[in-house]
């Protein structure tokens, strides 16, 4: 290495490094070939993606919706497809009367009738019945008692009122030496006998009648119970469409309807009747197509340790759960429990010497069944479970009754009733190791009214065949419009949530519901009320049914963003360099065109 300075002689050799200087040089251009191979390239992914994946993705993520009368289904919800109608076929026997005096006297009737009627769905509607051949039967009455048990009651309406689709006979007799009319109705009977005076016959030519207006006014309150029923069951169901018309997928026409829906049969009821019939539907159980009936003895001591329960129930409860078997189907199981102790809850029976009873508070009611130890659970199988329990006090503190009302007997809502059969009302000394099927009839009885009451039934008229009667229309109507309802529920969470799925069994299930809400609606116009309970019960079943599809209702809480968490990481890395080769690819296209 030479010094800073020193001068580089001439035999000296230069070995100073030359560098080459900066190409300018382009890359060779690329081949037509090649572009147009990586052009046929990205066309070719982008085809397999539109042309392929997107129609597999689509079909294989794609949620099936059967189509479904939606617009119907509203209707029906909002009462526009059927206005329910009740007409009750009262026929009037009077033998007695010449042809012409008996259409006059019904026609009068039947106007009397339509001016004391403010509620147009429910009308009685008159008419002349043929008169009995047989003179026996035309005389043919039931003695009036009170202690006739259910097998009795049914055999004596089944013998007497089987002669047409009636609701109601009228049988007009005249009877000497009264001076105004008459009426009476027998408990187990559909007859109501009317006695008049031979005065009373209005002539064909008179426009008022005494006769006519007692018929009318008595014809009226036997159905007033149920008319408010029926009115108030309108009025809850239109109380139920007024709730959702702030929903957006209700028309203002729909709201507007159901204000004028509501306001009519409001009219009706005042308000001691409407908290009356709130507190009966709040203590009646919900419709069920099976209930289970438990049928329970118990005693706190040893005895009694069996009961005739077989025949019992064979003779006085069988008969009735056949005759509302059309309503609802009923299975029946018994128990018995030994050393069954009260629920530490209650108070210990009270002596009252006055009255030489044992009394119990009314608060400890509520308390008396001790859910710990007595085995009252509900049934394994389908339906609500009615309790009815039977307790036989022991013998130091019978006999049992409730302090102030002196009862007996009591019922706890929503779940079933409670009898004490003190050996008293057995009509025994004491009680045995077996109680007999006569010790149990009261009991029974009792029971028997009891699930009258849970089931919805009226309190009048006091006729039990009038009574189911009304039990038949008052579910037929509660089924129509909850049926009814629940399609306008499921119309609506159609269109609320078109994410859902809709599988073809929903729509089945709903074409089923709105044929049987035709037949049903056809039906109580007809005055068919079996044939509209019938039809009501499968349009309920297949409503249910459809709104809970278990495959709909899994997709009703599926949103969007579990989606997009789901699908992101998949197509990010494969949709990245698609694009951004498709996009590099028209740029290039777009610079070639430009320099050309």
């Amino acid at each position: 290495m030479m010094a800073p300075g020193t001068e580089v002689g001439e035999g000296d050799r230069d070995y100073r490094l030359t560098l080459p200087a900066k190409s300018s040089k382009k890359p060779p251009p690329e081949l037509s070939e090649g572009i147009r191979v990586r052009g046929l390239v990205i066309v070719s992914f982008w085809a397999v993606v539109i042309f392929l994946g997107l129609p597999v993705w689509l079909w294989t993520t794609s949620i099936h919706r059967a189509r479904l009368p939606l617009q119907e289904m509203l209707d029906w919800a909002d009462g526009k497809a059927c206005k329910p109608t009740f007409p009750l076929q009262i026929a009037i026997e009077a033998p007695l009367l010449q042809d012409a005096e008996a259409a006059h006297l019904v026609h009068m009737t039947q106007h009397a009738l339509d001016d004391l009627n403010e509620f147009s769905a429910h009308h009685l509607r008159l008419r002349l019945a043929k008169s009995l051949s047989s003179p026996s039967r035309r005389n043919a009455s039931i003695p009036e008692s009170q202690d006739l048990d259910i097998g009795q009651v049914f055999q004596s309406y089944e013998d007497l009122d089987d002669r047409d689709d009636s609701a109601l006979t009228v049988r007009l007799r005249a009877q000497d030496g009264i001076q105004a009319a008459r009426s009476a109705l027998q408990s187990h009977s559909t007859i109501l006998d009317v006695a008049y005076a031979p005065n009373q016959i209005p002539s064909v030519s008179s426009s008022s009648s005494a006769l006519a207006t007692f018929i009318a006014n008595r014809l009226q309150e036997l159905f007033a119970e149920e008319q408010a029923i029926i009115a108030y069951i309108l009025s809850q169901s239109a109380a139920g469409i007024q709730s959702t018309s702030h929903s957006p997928y209700v028309s203002p026409a729909t709201a507007s309807g159901s204000r004028e829906i509501r306001s009519r049969p409001n009219r009706l009821i005042n308000p001691e009747m409407a908290a009356r019939l709130a507190s009966r539907m709040t203590r009646s159980l919900k419709y069920a197509p099976t209930y289970h009936i438990t049928m329970s003895l118990f005693t706190p001591s040893a005895s009694p340790s069996s009961w005739q329960i077989e025949s019992a129930l064979a003779e006085y409860l069988t008969p009735l759960l056949d005759s509302i078997s059309a309503v609802s189907n009923f299975t029946v199981d018994t128990q018995v429990q030994l050393y069954a102790t009260f629920s530490p809850s209650v108070h210990a029976p009270e002596h009252d010497a006055d009255h030489g009873v044992w009394t119990l508070q009314e608060e400890d009611l509520s308390g008396f069944i001790n859910a710990a130890e007595w085995p009252l659970s509900p049934s394994i199988g389908a339906g609500p479970t009615l309790n009815f329990v039977l307790y036989v006090p022991d013998q130091t503190t019978s006999p049992l009754v409730v302090k102030g009302s002196q009862a007996s007997s009591w019922l706890i809502p929503q779940w079933g009733g409670v009898v004490i059969l003190n050996a008293q009302d057995a009509n025994t000394t004491s009680v045995g190791s077996t109680l007999s099927k006569e010790a149990i009839r009261p009991a029974l009885l009792t029971f028997s009214h009891q699930l009258l009451s849970f089931l919805g039934a009226p309190q009048t008229p006091p006729s039990l065949p009038l009574q189911l009667q009304t039990l038949t229309r008052i579910r037929a109507a509660s089924l129509l419009l909850s049926a009814s309802s629940t399609m306008g529920s499921l119309a609506r969470l159609t269109v609320a949530l078109p994410s859902i799925a809709i599988p073809e069994t929903v729509s089945t299930a709903v074409d089923t519901t709105l044929s049987h809400l035709r037949y049903t609606c056809n039906a109580l116009k007809e005055g068919k009320f079996p044939e509209a309970l019938e039809n009501a019960r499968i349009a309920e079943a297949e409503a249910e049914r459809g709104f809970f599809e278990k495959s709909m209702v899994g997709q009703v809480y599926f949103p969007d963003e579990h989606k997009v968490a789901v699908y992101l990481p998949l197509l990010g890395p494969v949709g990245v360099p698609l694009i951004m080769s498709a996009l590099k690819e028209l740029k290039r296209m777009w610079a070639s065109r430009k320099a050309q």
